[in-house]
């Protein structure tokens, strides 16, 4: 694509005599060398859904151009992005304590990743405050092997010296017995456990850390610890009240993720990012020069949603999610959602039925992890590369521990995009079973 385009930019202005040739560019050029994520055989990583109520709204905040740093720069920024985040908290029915009308509350981070950045930045600073002893380079954070890799880069930002990763059980769900071996050595050895996330739904497999487990080690062994829970793909999920199970134990946590844009209809960027106790976040974060002094910030009435994330600036994200839940409603919302699971239901059913294939983890909800049947890696592999090669679809694969701790690897088939159809499961799956002879 780069040999394409010219090495220096346009002098002079383009007319509108030459705005087809734009277009024509974007067609012929950027649109061949994209990954379709809408594509209806997409099936890898996780979703990136929209629709068109989402993509209404982000125009149209485009289209304001206006900048929600503080309450006062756009009221409606905030005060819209308050309303909302405690909508989807009662439609997904989190903690009471994560409302904005609690001690609590909600904001829309840009990923999953910042919002684990920010919870450890968070838990940094009240181990400080309640612990001003504490070394920094005695810190110790714990997630799980299966975590995302965002953990392991927020320590790195956060400067944070240790991160140990606790070993799965069978279902490849931290294990509450390991972690609390490692804490107490840890304490034992004169280091400061601060910071745990567990994760609902983990990328890999889908599977659920037990939540409420983890939480009472933690408040045996480190009560001053905080503990963050990533939901961000099956946190969409909690729409539906027959999936909600696996927030187990989320009152018992100081802070929660999950992206609509994900799985929700609603387009890139959206994370929806709860916190027990906002003091204590917007302490870590907040930097007041007296240029964004006011009397409104100073009155200690209004949000000022600077104070809740990395940036300064921020744009008006609410609105495409507002727009979603107006169109949709809970109900819509749910159907979207109980469909997909339904489809990678019947695709569960297939492989378990061919003798040819089995399943490398059980089904979490939309997500279906198999391989070919017996020691055979690189026939999986080159299975996975062939159904990509048709151009037809999109799969990705990860590593999973066998039952002899074996890493084996592994067809994902991430079902939730908005063009999925159950033919074009069927579709993959007929196309997977051609190949595979």
């Amino acid at each position: 694509m780069l040999a394409a385009l010219p090495d220096l930019p346009p002098t002079t202005p383009a007319d509108e005599a030459e705005w087809p040739a734009i277009l024509d560019d974007v067609r012929e050029i950027i649109l061949p060398a994209l990954t379709h994520w809408q594509s209806p055989g997409f099936f890898g990583y996780f979703p990136a859904t929209g629709s068109w109520p989402a993509v209404l709204g982000d125009l149209l905040s485009t289209g304001l151009c206006v900048q929600g740093m503080l309450w006062q720069t756009s009221p409606a920024v905030t005060e819209i992005e308050t309303r909302v985040l405690d909508w989807m908290a009662r439609l997904c029915d989190l903690p009471e304590k994560f409302l904005s009308t609690s001690q609590g509350g909600g904001v829309i981070q840009g990923t999953a990743s910042e919002a684990t950045l920010v919870a450890m930045v968070a838990a940094r600073h009240r181990m400080r405050t309640r612990q001003p002893d504490t070394t920094p380079g005695t810190l110790v954070a714990y997630t799980s092997t299966q975590a995302h890799s965002s953990v392991l880069k927020a320590t790195r930002i956060a400067g944070i010296e240790h991160l140990r990763l606790v070993p799965t059980d069978t279902d490849h769900t931290l294990d509450p017995n390991v972690l609390r071996s490692m804490i107490e050595q840890d304490i034992a050895d004169g280091l400061t456990p601060f910071y745990i996330c567990a994760t609902a739904g983990t990328t890999s497999s889908g599977a659920f850390d037990p939540i409420d487990r983890i939480a009472q080690v933690r408040d045996e062994l480190a009560p001053d610890a905080w503990l963050h829970v990533d939901g961000a793909w099956a946190g969409s999920a909690a729409v539906c009240p027959e999936f909600r199970w696996f927030l187990n134990g989320l009152d018992q946590a100081d802070s929660y993720c999950t992206n609509p844009h994900k799985w929700l209809l609603t387009n890139f960027d959206c994370d929806l990012f709860y916190v027990a106790d906002r003091a204590t976040l917007i302490d870590s974060l907040s930097v007041t020069p007296e240029y964004l002094r006011n009397t409104a910030t100073d009155s200690g009435a209004v949000i000022d949603y600077r104070d809740w994330q990395i940036p300064l600036g921020r744009r008006f994200r609410s609105l495409k999610l507002w727009f979603v839940l107006r169109h949709y409603g809970a109900e819509g919302l749910q159907a979207h959602i109980r469909q997909h699971v339904r489809w990678a239901e019947w695709l569960e059913e297939q492989i378990l039925a061919d003798n040819r294939f089995e399943l490398a983890a059980p089904r979490s909800l939309a997500l279906v992890c198999f391989r070919l049947a017996g020691d055979r890696d690189a026939d999986t592999r080159a299975l996975l590369e062939a159904a990509n090669a048709t151009g037809k679809v999109l799969l990705t694969h990860t590593t999973l521990p066998d039952t002899e701790a074996r890493d084996r690897y592994t067809i994902r088939v991430a079902i939730g995009g908005v063009n999925n159809t159950l033919e074009s499961v069927k579709a993959l799956w007929n196309l997977l079973g051609t190949l595979a002879g």
